[in-house]
């Protein structure tokens, strides 16, 4: 009987492939990666257990074990494997997202040297040390050097003996005696520090805690001591102290000689929660995120790999960290859409942390002001703890919220209006006070259109199906899809008519009409324009953080848990922007961003307002939200997603064909959907329709939605449709738990 192995390799949509294992080798285990030979190449794969007996007969063997023990942790491999099942792509995927950088193409020995950053380092030798000892053969600076190294048994880097006076020939002749040794040392690469731009934010370990902080705590360090799985949901208004309850969460954690994982949904969010968690867990804190570079990715998770750390902090990715004895798992901001990954594999990390907490029988705490639908529903059907916090820390109340009816402020001051009159009054009153201010427009760049007033045309991407923003600082218009960009037209590209007119708002033009409204403050814009140098956010915040800047222009990413005590005033430009879009999510999209950004405002001792422009004040979205008032929300907009049966209601998954044009798309969509329908498993087959962006990066789409009660006969029946299109799968997203259809 042959020993064959199931391999992972990293090639898009492929499954699982079989090896077999040369005799004179022994089997690998799960977890350790091998070279194979895949078509007329060889690639690394990583093995995922015993395989079945191979149908077929001419079975290829590995050609070679690059780890001698597991590479990635068994915990880690199964829940890869989960992934993979659960969210329907190839096993490679999902094991790629669980691998450090440089996985795939070093060996375990190659890594030492081409992976890890070293710098050279001297010790003294057992002949050095003899000849410190009777140094009448030596020269002044010779003695001196074994003087140092003497008393540095580990040895020092050469570079500190070059700034010590000790030149490099002086290195060599010593070395060519025997008395000391030259060697390369590996150096972890920390990126912590230089992210840290507040040390001690949120670390402020005097913090006295209220009574439902309390509360909170003893119950969830209670679940944390019995070492059993259990999820809980911290649901407490913005500025009630969460963190501080992660943070001591995480210490009771820490005694017990468990570690800890932290889920955040923005990178700019880890530099104040790593210096929290830092003030817990001292130096064993790791970051791990896609901002900071391969090699720092790559130094963090060997150091978690070889036990050096007990807390880990990051974005969605860290999920797959490869902590052993996890006691706790925080997902902050649960309800974020950043915790789901929009390309293969489209994993959500907040679901994806509750199966690793399962598998670990570890407490895991989902914390936010707005749930998500999905996580409250399961809250209120009991599959979840709940536990709330009503009051803010200190007993501070919440921002006074005003509505501003737009369309009154266009009938007095006219179409072009930006800034009602009482947002103006208010950011003028916060400079006069030396107070500071936020404000938030969920829409990048000068203007969200370009319209030709000759012929009625707008200036369309060329590869998507959306206008062109114009980027008046870069002369540009771009595409946020696709990223194309072209430099700002003069005149119309369907007419050539020269009667270009600028249509709808973004933050560009927001900071352009503050400068003129206030010219005296200091201002700054936070979207994804102006912080693409890595360190940019982070280098904002601090100076807002030291009250260097009077007022912040920003996207959603300054409404996401930033702690600013200073800030009394938060203005929304527009709380209409994303509820016109063809997405079931849009309302709840929209009640959380008000709700969050509001709560930026009257974090310290001063009382926070928040003023609310809309041309929809009526909407029960926007209403609540202003009131802070979550389960009147949640029953509004469940009596819309029952009666539309969308998820929590239902499972859904939405599947996008893509193709050249939008008939070759429909047709093989049609193929899909009779083939869905004829497979059945009690699912619902919705399509298929051309999706609301029809074209997307050059491809035309169509998209069908699959709606039922059972997830599992819902994943089983697109497998078994796209396997019998095999053709087909290259050009077909599979969205398992879609959190947007457009």
């Amino acid at each position: 009987m042959p020993r064959l192995v199931s391999v992972a390799v990293p090639v898009p949509f492929l499954a699982a492939l079989t090896y077999g294992v040369p005799d004179a080798a022994a089997v690998p285990a799960p977890g350790v990666r091998v070279r194979v030979p895949l078509g007329g190449r060889q690639v690394t794969g990583c093995v995922l257990g015993p395989a079945l007996p191979a149908e077929q007969e001419d079975v290829r063997n590995l050609l070679d074990c690059l780890d001698a023990e597991p590479f990635l942790p068994r915990p880690v491999l199964d829940l890869a494997v989960w992934v993979a099942e659960y969210y329907g792509c190839g096993p490679g995927d999902a094991v790629g997202a669980a691998m450090p950088p440089f996985a795939w193409t070093q060996s375990a020995a190659g890594q030492r040297t081409a992976s890890f950053k070293t710098r050279r380092a001297a010790r003294i030798t057992d002949a050095g040390r003899r000849a410190h000892a009777a140094p009448a053969r030596l020269g002044a600076k010779q003695r001196a050097t074994l003087a140092l190294l003497a008393a540095a048994p580990a040895g020092l880097p050469t570079a500190e003996l070059a700034g010590r006076g000790i030149a490099a020939d002086a290195l060599r002749r010593l070395t060519a005696r025997g008395l000391i040794a030259i060697e390369r040392r590996v150096v972890d690469r920390d990126p912590a520090p230089d992210a840290c731009w507040s040390a001690g934010q949120g670390a402020d370990a005097r913090i006295v805690f209220t009574k439902e902080q309390q509360a909170a705590l003893a119950s969830l360090s209670d679940w944390a001591a019995a070492r059993t799985f259990r999820v809980a949901l911290l649901q407490g208004v913005t500025g009630s102290g969460k963190t501080a309850v992660y943070r001591e969460l995480a210490a009771g954690v820490l005694r017990q000689g468990r570690r800890v994982l932290v889920l955040v949904p923005e990178i700019a969010l880890t530099p104040a929660v790593t210096a929290a968690f830092r003030a817990a867990a001292g130096g064993r804190v790791a970051v791990q995120h896609s901002g900071l570079s391969d090699g720092e990715r790559h130094d963090q998770w060997h150091r978690i790999r070889r036990g050096e750390i007990d807390v880990v902090v990051g974005t969605r990715s860290a999920v797959f960290a490869p902590l052993d004895d996890l006691g706790l798992i925080v997902v902050d901001e649960e309800q974020d859409a950043s915790y789901k990954q929009e390309e293969s594999p489209r994993y959500h990390g907040r679901d994806v942390a509750i199966v690793r907490g399962r598998q670990a029988g570890a407490l895991v705490v989902l914390g936010s002001a707005t749930p998500s639908l999905e996580t409250y529903h399961n809250a209120a059907r009991g599959r979840y703890e709940r536990l709330v916090l009503s009051r803010r820390v200190l007993d501070r109340p919440l921002a006074a919220v005003t509505i501003v009816d737009m369309r009154q402020e266009v009938a007095e001051q006219g179409p072009d209006v930006v800034f009602s009159t009482a947002l103006q009054e208010a950011l003028a009153d916060r400079l006069r006070r030396g107070e500071q201010a936020l404000v938030l427009l969920n829409r990048r760049g000068y203007a969200a259109a370009i319209l030709c007033r000759q012929c009625g045309s707008t200036l369309e991407c060329p590869n998507c199906s959306v206008s062109l923003t114009l980027h008046r600082a870069a002369g540009r218009v771009r595409c946020h899809y696709c990223s194309y960009s072209a430099a700002r037209p003069a005149v119309c590209r369907h007419c050539a008519g020269p009667f270009l007119e600028r249509v709808g708002l973004g933050t560009e033009r927001i900071e352009a009409e503050l400068a003129g409204l206030l010219p005296r403050a200091r201002l700054a814009r936070l979207d994804r324009d102006t912080v693409r140098r890595r360190g940019a956010a982070q280098e904002l915040l601090g100076r807002f953080a030291r009250r260097e800047i009077d007022v912040l222009v920003g996207t959603q990413m300054v409404a996401k848990g930033h702690d600013f005590p200073a800030v009394t005033l938060v203005g929304v430009i527009s709380a209409d922007v994303g509820l016109g879009l063809a997405d079931f999510r849009a309302a709840e999209r929209t009640f959380q961003l008000l709700t969050q950004v509001a709560g930026r405002a009257g974090r310290g001792d001063l009382p926070g307002e928040a003023i609310v422009q809309t041309f929809h004040p009526d909407h029960y979205s926007i209403g609540h939200a202003c009131r802070q008032e979550y389960e009147p929300f949640f029953q509004a907009e469940m009596r819309y997603r029952r009666a539309m049966r969308y998820p929590p209601v239902v499972a859904m998954i939405n599947v996008v064909v893509r193709a050249r044009t939008l008939p070759a798309a429909r047709r093989a969509a049609a193929g899909l959907a009779a083939e869905l329908r004829a497979v059945g498993g009690g699912c619902r087959v919705l399509g298929p329709a051309p999706a609301p962006l029809t074209r997307l990066r050059g491809e035309h789409r169509a998209q069908i939605f699959l709606k039922g009660t059972r997830r599992r006969a819902l994943r089983e029946a697109v497998r078994a449709a796209l396997d019998r299109h095999p053709a087909l799968r290259r050009r077909v997203t599979v969205d398992v738990d879609p959190l947007t259809v457009l």
